[in-house]
């Protein structure tokens, strides 16, 4: 009887034997001299008897062999070589983009004494000593403690900021002359949202004034202090309830200038963290290639990392979203409904993010990157989340007015959630998630009566529900 031959291809990494007498699994670096000789005449295949009686395995060949001291060293050669690499490439790549932004940049405007306001002001005070960040605040008080003490007294009363921020409540002296302005008002400076029905009937009939925004008020009772090439750099998150309007739509038009420049910037990124001058990433979006390079080389530093895109849909877009999934998040945690829980409602709402955004031409790639994903997680699992905080009281039993009266900053996500209804709508998404969120908080569900509509949902396969959202979309298209 001939004895049964095998195949191998030249390239195969280990070499197999699996006859019915024996079955194993040899590394290719072993020197098998039956195909390892000089003499073997063939290239492309190496063909070796079956029953040839394998070479002996030492115990514990891998440990044998990874710890001997020459493989450590190459190993630990390569690591310290390609790391070398990376620093020169990084080096260069600095190099050849470092411009003179910041060298040219003489004042900085910062609309708004919240938070991340302050914080950021603090952040470009700090890069440049001579720079004068001027911030526009509404609150004579604070106003006054930042000047004469260099304290923020209301959000950050222990963190001593530079001495070249300067807070006045005057809209022409805080924007003469600014170079660039820091838009750090809330979208919703107020706190109840419009209920999501009646925002819904206004957005199907046109209305554009519901209720009047604040956030246009205040940009309308500046435009005339407001070069018109002054570039805006939007630190907001959230969309305009009336309109379904994102910052880069409301302040060129507030501005009555569809040219204004504006740069959106987002990303994980905790205000306590920045001044803390932790480690910190965030994207900078703008359609102008250009001012988008300069708000970086204007923002980056040895402890804030900034990325650029020209996705200012899809930074906005999820950086709106991304507290009402907080909220949810939220009120999984006040309701003690468990890790699993947890896991599937975040991973749920970043597909709706997902699916909604894209409808709107956002790029996917942007949805889970660092502004969307990354902000999204940062929100919806940290304590220091604002929006995650009111899910948490709601899911506890808390009433929501008595949750909204007790804080002193603004949590988006409430504001927002009444835009999910009708954008889902108007771009024909499901959003089961985001839904059930904005009908907690307009008293329509109650958190426990959400859970059991969410897990009531019909059961089916991940390749069908794909195939469902392709097919919708093909139609639209």
């Amino acid at each position: 009887m001939e004895t049964p031959l095998l195949d191998l291809p030249s390239n195969n990494l280990f070499l197999t034997f699996n006859i019915s007498s024996f079955s194993h699994t040899y590394p290719s670096r072993l020197i098998i001299p039956s195909l390892c000789c000089p003499n073997n005449p063939t290239t492309s295949r190496r063909r070796f008897c079956a029953d040839t009686t394998p070479p002996p395995i030492l115990e514990d060949t891998d440990t044998v062999l990874d710890s001997g001291p020459e493989r450590i060293q190459n190993r630990r050669r390569v690591v310290r070589l390609a790391w070398e690499k990376l620093v020169r490439w990084s080096r260069s790549l600095r190099f050849k983009t470092k411009t003179d932004v910041l060298e040219r940049t003489n004042k900085v405007a910062v609309l708004g004494g919240g938070s991340f306001g302050t914080a950021m002001a603090a952040h470009i005070a700090g890069r440049k000593p001579q720079l004068e960040v001027n911030m526009l605040l509404r609150d004579p008080q604070v106003c006054q403690s930042i000047n004469d003490s260099h304290y923020n007294s209301k959000y950050f009363p222990k963190h001593e900021l530079p001495i070249n921020v300067i807070a006045t409540t005057d809209a022409k002296a805080a924007l003469l002359g600014a170079d660039f302005c820091f838009h750090a008002v809330p979208v919703q400076v107020f706190h109840y949202p419009i209920e999501s029905s009646a925002l819904i009937f206004a957005f199907s009939c046109g209305y554009e004034s519901v209720n009047r925004n604040n956030i246009s008020s205040f940009l309308e009772s500046i435009a005339d202090h407001v070069d018109p090439h002054l570039p805006f750099i939007s630190l907001s998150k959230g969309l305009e309830l009336n309109s379904l309007r994102m910052m880069s739509q409301i302040i060129p038009q507030a501005l009555s200038n569809p040219r204004q420049p504006f740069v959106a910037l987002s990303g994980p990124s905790f205000a306590s963290e920045l001044m803390n001058k932790l480690p910190t990433a965030m994207v900078v979006a703008s359609k102008d290639k250009k001012l988008a390079n300069a708000a970086q080389q204007l923002l980056a530093s040895s402890y804030l990392r900034i990325s650029t895109s020209s996705d200012v849909t899809g930074v906005e877009i999820a950086g709106a979203l991304k507290n009402v999934l907080a909220i949810a998040a939220g009120i999984v945690e006040g309701m003690n409904l468990g890790n699993n829980s947890m896991a599937a409602l975040v991973a749920q709402g970043c597909s709706e993010i997902r699916w909604l955004a894209t409808k709107m031409g956002a790029k996917p790639t942007t949805i889970t990157g660092l502004s969307g994903t990354g902000d999204i997680m940062l929100t919806c699992f940290v304590n220091l989340s604002r929006n995650r905080t009111v899910g948490v009281r709601l899911g506890s039993g808390e009433n929501l007015d008595d949750i909204l009266s007790s804080m002193n900053q603004v949590a988006e996500g409430v504001s927002t959630a009444g835009a999910v209804i009708a954008l889902a709508q108007k771009y024909n998404v499901k959003m089961p998630v985001l839904t059930a969120v904005a009908r907690i908080i307009d008293n329509e569900l109650t958190p426990q009566k959400a859970v059991l509509e969410l897990m009531g949902l019909p059961q089916v396969t991940l390749s069908s529900l794909v195939e469902l959202i392709i097919g919708k979309f093909m139609t639209l298209i």
